[in-house]
């Protein structure tokens, strides 16, 4: 990759704009894609990942210290939101947040998961006939199945065993919900995982579905970026199934941070860079 960094990026001083992630498990990937496209651009920018167990005193910092931006995912994305000034379009509407901008000391919440989720849906072509499973109810489910939703999907079932989250994510958006999966008679089409099953750091070996129905399915999409091939994504690659990968979400969102964070919006040829640059963390 050093061959391909832009000459011109300047070296990191006082007018070095700092943006960072917040995660329980922090990856590479984040900062590796905005770190190349900051190389690439020559913007005299610089990106940081880190974990907390003070969410007050990290947003705080943020706001005291002026850094441009923050990513925000599990388990932060819906607790957050009481420390920020305002929200936009999806984050409102969704009540999660997965970016803030930082405006002069004001911290406004964005919702990049819901607009990379609804694209590669639509890319992928999934009707308002495709039935799915969902399994989660966090932050990231709500981006998943809001997403779901305006694509048209009209049938669909959440599966999580938090029996107020649950049914409460149901019932937003007029899916049902089971606190256990279905019988393997009863697979829809789309299976979607949208928990921390198979995250590097935890047990990778999980499967979110058994294998049986990952066979009787025919999509599986994966929300979890690292590893970008999860044991999930694998089997269903095996099985000949087409797939949605949490690495294209997570390229996608990412790049919605960049624009939103320097006001550039990179190439084609730039973004694969970048891209391929992450994925390799």
């Amino acid at each position: 990759m050093s061959a391909l960094r832009h000459p011109t990026r300047p070296p990191i001083g006082r007018d070095t704009r700092l943006c960072m992630s917040l995660s329980a498990r922090p990856s590479n990937f984040g900062s590796r894609f905005h770190n190349s496209l900051y190389d690439q651009l020559g913007l005299d920018y610089v990106y940081k990942s880190f974990s907390t167990k003070d969410l007050p005193g990290a947003i705080g910092g943020i706001r005291a210290l002026g850094i441009r931006g923050c990513a925000i995912s599990m388990p932060f994305k819906e607790a957050v939101i009481p420390l920020l000034d305002g929200l936009e379009g999806s984050a409102r509407a969704i009540d999660s947040v997965n970016t803030i901008v930082n405006d002069d000391g004001r911290l406004t919440g964005y919702n990049t998961d819901y607009s990379a989720v609804r694209a590669l849906l639509a890319q992928t072509g999934i009707g308002r006939d495709t039935r799915f499973i969902l399994r989660g109810s966090g932050g990231m489910a709500k981006a998943v199945a809001a997403a779901l939703r305006d694509e048209g999907v009209e049938r669909g079932l959440i599966v999580a065993r938090n029996a107020d989250a649950g049914p409460a994510l149901a019932a937003t958006y007029g899916y049902d919900w089971a606190a256990d999966l279905p019988d393997i008679a009863d697979t829809p089409p789309l299976l979607i995982n949208v928990t921390p099953i198979g995250m590097a750091g935890g047990d990778e070996d999980a499967l979110p579905f058994p294998e049986a129905m990952v066979a009787a399915a025919d999509i599986a999409f994966d929300v979890v970026a690292f590893p970008v091939e999860t044991r999930f994504l694998a089997l269903a690659q095996g099985l000949g199934k087409r797939r949605i990968t949490g690495a294209e979400v997570a390229v996608l969102q990412a790049l919605e941070q960049f624009v939103l964070y320097t006001g550039v919006t990179p190439d084609a040829g730039q973004i694969r860079i970048a891209a391929e640059a992450a994925r390799a963390a």
